[in-house]
C-alpha cells in the first residue's frame, strides 16, 4: 500500500536537513568549497547524456505550451558547468569585513560577511537557474532549499 506523502512532514524533514547541512558549509574553506563547484561542473559534464534524457522526459510531460525555456541542449548543459566555474573563480565572501573603524574606546568594529543558513529560492523552472542558485549559495556557505515552478511538474 502506498503511503500519501505528507507534504508538511516532507518540507520539515528538508528544512532540517538543510540546517545540518548548513552547519557544515558555514565551515567549509574556500578551497573546500571552489573544489565543490568544480566537482558539480565536472559531474554535469559527465552525466550530460542522463541530463538531457531526463530534461526531454520533463518537456513531454510539462504542463504548458512553452516549453522552450524548459529544453536543454548540449549548449546549455556546458554553459552550467561554465557558470559554476565561474562562481569558483570569484573571492570568497565569507569572512570579508568591510567599514572597519576603530571607536574612541579603541575597539574596532566592522560588518563581517557571514552565511545566512538555509536559504529558500522559489523560481520559474529554467534548468540553468538550478545550477546558478546552487553554486551561488555553496559559494556563500549557504545551504538553499530550491523549488521550481509547476511547469515542470
Amino acid at each position: 500500500m502506498n503511503k500519501m506523502l505528507d507534504v508538511t512532514e516532507y518540507m520539515h524533514g528538508v528544512g532540517r536537513a538543510a540546517r545540518a547541512a548548513s552547519r557544515t558549509i558555514a565551515r567549509a574553506s574556500s578551497a573546500a568549497k571552489n573544489d565543490a563547484l568544480l566537482a558539480i561542473a565536472t559531474t554535469i559534464l559527465q552525466r550530460e547524456g542522463h541530463i538531457l534524457e531526463e530534461n526531454a522526459a520533463d518537456v513531454r510531460d510539462a504542463k504548458k505550451a512553452d516549453l522552450a525555456r524548459l529544453t536543454l541542449t548540449s549548449k546549455s548543459v556546458a554553459a552550467m558547468a561554465e557558470g559554476l566555474r565561474q562562481v569558483a573563480q570569484l573571492p570568497d565572501p565569507v569572512g570579508e569585513i568591510a567599514n572597519l573603524r576603530t571607536r574612541p574606546s579603541g575597539i574596532q568594529v566592522g560588518k563581517m560577511r557571514v552565511p545566512l543558513g538555509v536559504i529558500g529560492i522559489i523560481y520559474e523552472s529554467r534548468p540553468n537557474v538550478t545550477a546558478d542558485a546552487a553554486g551561488l549559495c555553496l559559494k556563500s556557505g549557504n545551504a538553499v532549499v530550491l523549488r521550481g515552478g509547476s511547469e515542470a511538474a
